[in-house]
């Protein structure tokens, strides 16, 4: 999120074809730009489709003495003896892009999916590393990245929508024509339309400043309004229903210092060092307008995001209250910020640049104040001065995804918080050869049994 425009997200076409890494055949080596993975083919196939990947089952023969004085031979068991039950626990604790693939081998296994015994045994499984649903400017097929597997997937999602949130295994996407909400399962496809949102009292319609998704069964907010008045629109799932809007009271002794006491998101105006003029309201890439970071609570959840001027917003969907944070950096400075959400904690990711070189560094707000408690190498943050980047970060659990963007350098990163460890991660390479560029995500954790 920086101080400039994106374009709108096009609507998404039909899964991919897939990615791996590709060599260099001219130099008999691997480029740079050869690094990165295509897509893996036919991960998750359109219903009715069929797989070409498939696994060659081999029954290992055996020669034993005949009675004649000959050979013959004898099949080992093999995993057509397995019991039903037995298979289905087996396939569900495999990795969802290796399960997929292998409903190829046969009818009984692909049959396997829609199994109740099934779908059981993969809720058994402990959860699962996160995929992060890729975005991006220009017309791609749907791809996540799969941090267990360290590979580029095909996913599913519905035509002509862009993700706007996401809890668990369920992402939640607006159709771009009518602004309409469906929740999705990326894996199976399966979704579901929610009913259209209240309409709050008043005239026109109340401006969005954020969408959260949370809880099981998920329920989804919208925030709405201006500072100091706003509101939040809460459906939940179990109920099939939409609550409010409802005002949320702002929390005394816990705004910005350097808020308005009255009024609401003012603009700023300053010059930068390059004597230009630049406004302190924050245009946030229209990949990610409506996004949040949300911190799970005991009755409901915190959900964090970003005001038109910067400043990092906290409601209470449980009290129905909200705080403004403090500022992290003085409002002259020019920098990008988003927030995100780690096992419980709220963090904001910001890319600054000071004394000729760029930094981005992550904050933890605790204690009503902001420490640091990671930081990019400065040999890899370096790249980043001068190039006027944005970035567009999303967590689970200890990893933060950084996608940083420019007329001029493209990259995502991964960051450990704990250990503050960065890696970046393999470029991802359409079937035509082109290096996709991505600018935002989203996360979810594959799983095949969850429902919308």
């Amino acid at each position: 999120m920086s101080t400039k425009t994106k374009g709108v997200l096009p609507s998404h076409p039909s899964p991919p074809h897939g990615c791996k890494a590709t060599p260099d055949v001219t130099k008999g080596e691997e480029t740079q730009e050869a690094q990165g993975q295509r897509f893996q083919e036919h991960t998750l196939p359109e219903p009715g489709a069929t797989m070409s990947g498939r696994m060659e089952l081999s029954a290992h023969m055996s020669m034993a003495p005949a009675t004649n004085g000959g050979k013959r031979r004898c099949s080992r068991p093999c995993l057509g003896d397995i019991h039903e039950d037995m298979l289905e626990r087996v396939l569900a604790r495999l990795p969802p892009a290796s399960f997929f693939r292998l409903r190829a081998v046969c009818r009984e296994w692909r049959a396997v999916a829609a199994s109740a015994t099934f779908l059981d045994a993969c809720a058994r499984v402990p959860p699962r590393d996160p995929w992060f649903l890729m975005l991006s400017e220009r017309p791609h097929p749907v791809v996540a990245f799969d941090t267990d597997g360290r590979s580029w997937n095909a996913c599913r999602a519905p035509t002509g929508s862009m993700p706007v949130a996401a809890s668990g295994g369920l992402v939640l996407y607006s159709v771009l024509a009518t602004g309409a909400l469906c929740v999705s399962n990326p894996l199976t496809g399966a979704s579901r339309a929610l009913p259209t949102p209240p309409q709050g009292q008043g005239q026109g319609v109340p401006q969005l400043h954020a969408i959260a998704m949370y809880g099981s069964p998920y329920r989804v907010a919208l925030f709405t309004g201006e500072l100091p008045d706003l509101s939040m629109a809460v459906f939940d799932s179990s109920e099939g229903s939409w609550e409010g809007p409802v005002p949320l009271a702002r929390r005394s002794g816990t705004s910005s210092t350097d808020a308005p006491t009255h009024g609401g998101d003012d603009t700023v105006y300053f010059l930068s060092k390059s004597g230009d003029v630049v406004a302190t309201n924050m245009k946030r890439s229209s990949l990610k307008q409506y996004s949040s970071a949300v911190v799970p609570s005991e009755c409901g959840a915190v959900v964090y995001f970003l005001s038109h001027s910067g400043t990092v917003l906290a409601c209470d969907t449980a009290s129905r209250t909200f705080a403004e944070l403090p500022r992290i950096l003085p409002v002259h400075f020019e920098y990008s910020i988003d927030v995100v959400a780690c096992n419980g904690a709220s963090y904001a990711v910001v890319l600054s640049e000071y004394l000729d070189t760029a930094s981005l560094r992550v904050w933890q707000f605790a204690e009503g104040a902001w420490r640091q408690v990671a930081a990019m190498p400065p040999g890899m943050a370096h790249g980043f001065y001068g190039k006027r980047a944005d970035i567009n970060c999303v967590g689970h659990g200890d990893r933060v995804m950084v996608c940083v963007s420019s007329g001029e350098v493209n990259g995502c990163f991964m960051c450990d918080v704990r250990s503050n460890q960065w890696e970046e991660l393999p470029r991802c390479i359409n079937g035509d050869g082109e290096i996709i560029d991505f600018l935002a995500a989203f996360s979810f954790e594959p799983r095949v049994e969850i429902n919308v």
